[in-house]
């Protein structure tokens, strides 16, 4: 383990905190003191905490996936199965945020994110879907304005997946899962995707999204592909992928990989201090401590 590594976890191995799920994704803590997150495959949202363990929110989620919360505290969710993203003020009251752009379906709302200006960031890949069920020929970022009109940030993402900004909102990182089809038949054969990656864009004054690049590699054989994004307060960027989740310094630097029991899809910094990681991994939530704080969510 190499010098910075050593210093971002305070804690060596992960804890197990809940299992016995179909896929666990969409961590976020709330400022109730529970850690939120969803049951994909059982189409659930579920919260915990060490004092009640367990609980069950939502039911019927469309496979909801990547949750948020806006500037107001109101749960955002992406319901891939519904091709919408939702909003809700509590529990009890969700309501549709955008389920279309220009007339047409979105593909498969997947990740979300907001920004201080209140506008929500989601990814929207096209390949979740086969070609005839597909509404809008393109993989999106698409950002939805105060009054909920739906726009393109960038369409230059081969399947946009996670979504993360740098400490002062001028960098939106973007997770990239895979090309196309042949990526998924490499990593069955044991072959080495290398598509697998994180494109960095700068964000204009008016919230779209410019100068697309490569941020990093993460090319890989191991099981796992590019997921979801969290950044901590040094502008680390911590990205589940292949074999764990990956953690780069803000120039890109690959500094180390945390390696869970199970393969993660996405995590989220929470806590007191937000320097707690809540991992979702699979059948499982595991938690680990950290040093330096997580951005918070708002």
């Amino acid at each position: 383990m190499n010098e910075e590594f050593s210093k971002i976890l305070r804690t060596p191995y992960a804890e197990m905190l809940a299992t016995g799920f179909g896929f666990t994704e969409g961590p976020v803590w709330g400022t109730d003191g529970f850690i939120y997150f969803v049951d994909i495959r059982n189409s659930r949202q579920l919260r915990w905490s060490r004092k009640t363990g367990t609980e069950i929110v939502r039911t019927n989620t469309g496979e909801g996936n990547g949750t948020t919360f806006d500037r107001l505290g109101r749960m955002v969710m992406c319901e891939g199965a519904n091709r919408r993203v939702t909003i809700c003020a509590d529990s009890q009251n969700w309501s549709i945020l955008v389920n279309s752009y220009q007339g047409k379906s979105l593909n498969r709302p997947n990740d979300v994110v907001c920004h201080s200006s209140g506008t929500i960031y989601f990814t929207d890949p096209a390949g979740r879907l086969p070609y005839k069920e597909r509404a809008l020929p393109f993989s999106g970022v698409f950002m939805v304005n105060s009054s909920n009109t739906p726009s393109v940030a960038t369409d230059e993402c081969e399947y946009p997946n996670g979504l993360a900004f740098s400490p002062d909102e001028k960098l939106l990182y973007v997770s990239i899962s895979r090309l196309n089809e042949n990526c998924i038949e490499e990593k069955q054969q044991g072959l080495v995707c290398q598509h697998q990656f994180i494109r960095v864009f700068d964000v204009n004054s008016d919230g779209t999204l410019s100068n697309n690049r490569i941020f990093a590699d993460m090319s890989s054989s191991s099981d796992g592909v590019p997921d979801g994004m969290k950044v901590d307060q040094a502008g680390r960027i911590f990205c589940t992928g292949p074999g764990g989740c990956w953690v780069f310094t803000s120039n890109g630097t690959h500094i180390g990989t945390i390696k869970l029991p199970e393969v993660p899809a996405n995590l989220a910094f929470g806590g007191p201090n937000w320097q707690n990681i809540y991992f979702t991994a699979r059948t499982s939530i595991y938690l680990m401590e950290t040093y330096e704080p997580g951005m918070a969510v708002w």
